[in-house]
């Protein structure tokens, strides 16, 4: 149970406590009648030394089956602080919004890195190009598609896109590439930035026939995706002078190569941006985020 009184400023707390002494009980049954006696009396001489600026104490009641506990709490800061309530409000709002600004400022803004062929794997890069340590772009390129239609840099040009190598009867690597690389092409069929292209390593083989019969079998739209072959020393050439992203073949066999699992990202300055495993779920879904930034920026 407690009890208070407000005086000067000041709040006083009464807390009775009774006697565990038995026979006091007993003869004075009820006690609180004489425990708001006392308090009364003791919270005027507390109210008292408070504005004589004198020190407080705690009195006991020797002679009562009460104990009075007298404490206060300055009601000064209260009345400070809800007239002062709009500032601090102010205040808080003021230093969250200082705070969250200080937060973007210094977070790291995403970026991407700028591949150049001395920074990739050399088995994947011919010899002639591995020392080119910047600047390095993709070169002008001319192909043929699954329509038959001939495919330059022009078509790509201030594009981003996705390009890599396969070949249609491969049974490895390349179907789950293809299907991952369906799957991109879901997500960026509505923006007219991006687009895909798939080179085949086979195009002695892989004619446009085929890669027509390959492309509907697979979903490919054509105003997004081109499958396309050429001669065999171009496609070479482009796979590890410019994209870096196969391997040497059969020594004997001129223009050999055998391609890999990368995706490679090209940005709207042609320059490489990513390498991303086709094979992997997480790779296209890191893939997609960062065509997203690249089409952002």
């Amino acid at each position: 149970m407690k009890f208070f009184c407000v005086r000067g400023g000041v709040e006083l707390f009464f807390y009775p406590v009774f006697s565990r002494d038995k026979k006091k009980r007993e003869r004075r049954p009820d006690p609180l009648p004489r425990f708001f006696y006392e308090a009364k009396g003791h919270a005027q001489i507390i109210l008292k030394r408070v504005v004589q600026g004198r020190p407080l104490f705690c009195n006991f009641a020797r002679n009562s089956n009460v104990v009075f506990l007298f404490y206060f709490k300055n009601l000064q800061m209260k009345a400070f602080f809800n007239k002062y309530r709009i500032f601090f409000g102010v205040l808080l709002v003021f230093s969250a919004i200082t705070i969250g600004l200080f937060y973007n400022a210094l977070k790291p803004e995403k970026t991407l890195p700028i591949y150049n062929p001395a920074d990739v794997n050399p088995e994947l890069v011919d010899s002639t190009v591995q020392y080119v340590s910047k600047a390095h772009t993709i070169a002008d390129f001319s192909f043929v598609n699954q329509n038959g239609k001939k495919i330059t840099q022009k078509d790509y040009e201030g594009k981003v896109y996705v390009a890599d190598f396969f070949f249609t009867t491969c049974g490895s690597i390349c179907p789950k590439m293809t299907k991952n690389l369906a799957e991109v092409q879901a997500a960026i069929k509505n923006n007219p930035k991006v687009m895909l292209l798939s080179h085949t390593v086979f195009p002695e083989t892989d004619s446009v026939p085929v890669l027509k019969e390959y492309a509907l079998k697979h979903g490919v739209i054509d105003s997004k995706w081109n499958l396309v072959t050429g001669d065999k020393k171009e496609i070479y050439t482009m796979a590890r002078k410019s994209y870096l992203a196969v391997k040497l073949g059969k020594p004997e066999e001129l223009y050999d190569m055998v391609h890999t699992e990368n995706f490679v990202l090209v940005d709207q300055k042609r320059r490489v941006r990513g390498f991303y495993d086709g094979t992997k779920k997480e790779d296209m879904t890191r893939l997609i985020e960062d065509i997203n930034f690249l089409c952002a920026n």
